[in-house]
């Protein structure tokens, strides 16, 4: 492990900052994905490396962002479902797990965090090595004001402004007093979303580092944003960006059901979504390609800081969601147990001036947490034994592939353990070409990603495969 007495002028470790997103589809700033603008994404992309087949561990939010903390899968760490539901197994991370942010934290990095949390009820970022920089929301984790006092100071206190265009799940899709909430225009300024406040936190926190003594060490800084998780409620011009009567919607919207575990026709009714026609769907994903690129603005902020600060050459900029969302594909709302790319598949982005080889493409399979080693490495702390991770820095810095002699797996794996309607079991092997489901309680799944990218034709029983 580094010595923390190292961490002096002569510290050379690259600064990092993490922009982690809440439910964002892996096809959002993919080259062939639909025609969402994420320029500041793209650049990323560009500048750095861009990952094909990143994953998630688990597509439930406290699950996913515990297993990016700790290296670990949801079984070792335990905590399988959200932490702030009534049926969570953990309410909090479970003593002595260590985490990447408190070993960077002990070896001279400054970790500052914004935005989302939701790892724990009683434990905040500061448990971890943070320094809370707040933006939290009230739903996941209310551990702080400062947005709230923030709107209030604007004239717009949060939940005193009148939407329009609103959706909701349920037989009433116009009806507030049915079902979830999926999609709305705002009325406020960008200035006044939580995604410009949370960019501004972050820009401070690299303003404050830039102006700190030259002897101080590096930072991390996490910057977690709230979407474009729904509700996807976005104020002009990001609102209209995007017209419904345009967009196609995905082909997995085919879906039957036929030959599929059961869980999957009942969760449309369990979301609300039954009724739900193209044309809503179509005004959802409007709704929600419009936040995406709401936040991708954002990140260009945050990128020009880092520019301005001059800090940009010596900063390892990382872009990653927790997980993905379906957004009316396989005609589903939000997430479950349906373990298809749609919310298994994120974006990841890597940029590491001078030593990541500009437009890099790396098509090796990947995790999420995969960051939690990469992160360490790249501030030359030892790995501990408990992650279940491995480190991209070598793939990093060898053009996007793995050095000759070091073993690589073809495969990721994922699971899921249920949320909110009760316990589930679930477990995910995807190579390049199959992806292989179990279904603890019903029909197993196997679909032929070449021949059927859309997983819309289970082939378990089929006897050629």
């Amino acid at each position: 492990m580094a010595d923390r007495d190292s961490a002096t002028v002569s510290d050379t470790r690259p600064n990092v900052l993490l922009a982690l997103t809440d439910q964002e589809r892996y096809d959002l700033s993919a080259p062939a994905g639909p025609p969402v603008e994420t320029e500041t994404m793209d650049r990323l992309s560009s500048e750095g490396v861009r990952f094909e087949r990143a994953f998630t561990p688990i597509s439930i939010c406290s699950s996913a962002r515990a297993s990016l903390l700790t290296g670990q899968f949801p079984h070792g760490h335990g905590m399988v479902n959200n932490c702030h539901e009534d049926d969570a197994i953990r309410a909090n991370l479970p003593a002595g797990i260590p985490t990447f942010s408190q070993l960077l934290a002990a070896n001279g990095y400054d970790c500052t965090y914004t935005g989302k949390w939701h790892v724990g009820r009683d434990q905040g970022p500061e448990t971890f090595g943070f320094s809370y920089l707040g933006g939290s929301d009230e739903h996941h984790d209310d551990i702080d004001d400062a947005f709230a006092t923030y709107r209030e100071e604007r004239g717009v206190p949060l939940g005193e402004v009148d939407l329009e265009e609103e959706v909701y799940t349920g037989e009433n899709p116009r009806n507030s007093s049915e079902g979830t909430f999926v999609a709305a225009t705002t009325p406020i300024d960008v200035e006044e979303t939580r995604a410009w406040f949370l960019a501004e936190r972050t820009i401070e926190a690299i303003e404050s580092h830039a102006d700190g003594d030259d002897d101080t060490g590096p930072f991390f800084h996490r910057a977690d944003f709230y979407g474009p998780h729904h509700p996807y409620v976005v104020p002009e011009p990001y609102a209209s960006m995007y017209d419904p009567d345009e967009i196609d919607l995905p082909d997995s919207y085919a879906e039957t059901y036929d030959g599929k575990p059961q869980v999957h026709e009942n969760y449309l009714h369990y979301r609300g979504v039954a009724g739900f026609d193209r044309d809503l769907w179509a005004e959802a994903i409007a709704k929600y390609w419009g936040f995406a690129t709401l936040i991708d603005d954002q990140l260009e902020r945050v990128l020009a800081a880092l520019d301005d600060a001059g800090l940009s050459d010596e900063t390892v900029v990382v872009h990653a969601s927790d997980h993905g969302d379906f957004v009316g594909a396989h005609r589903q709302f939000n997430k479950g147990p349906l373990m298809y790319d749609d919310t298994y598949r994120i974006p990841l982005q890597i940029r590491w001036p001078g030593r990541i080889e500009p437009g890099t493409v790396c098509p090796k399979p990947v995790h999420l947490h995969d960051l939690a080693p990469t992160f360490l490495e790249l501030a030359g702390v030892s790995i501990p034994e408990s992650f279940h991770a491995r480190s991209l820095v070598p793939v990093l810095e060898n053009v996007g592939d793995v050095p000759d002699g070091l073993e690589w797996p073809d495969s990721v794996f994922a699971q899921y353990h249920g949320d909110e309607f009760g316990l589930y079991s679930q477990r995910l092997v995807r190579t390049d070409r199959y992806k292989y489901v179990y279904n603890s309680p019903d029909v197993d799944e196997l679909y032929d990603l070449t021949a059927d990218p859309a997983e819309l034709q289970n082939l378990i029983d089929h006897p050629d495969y």
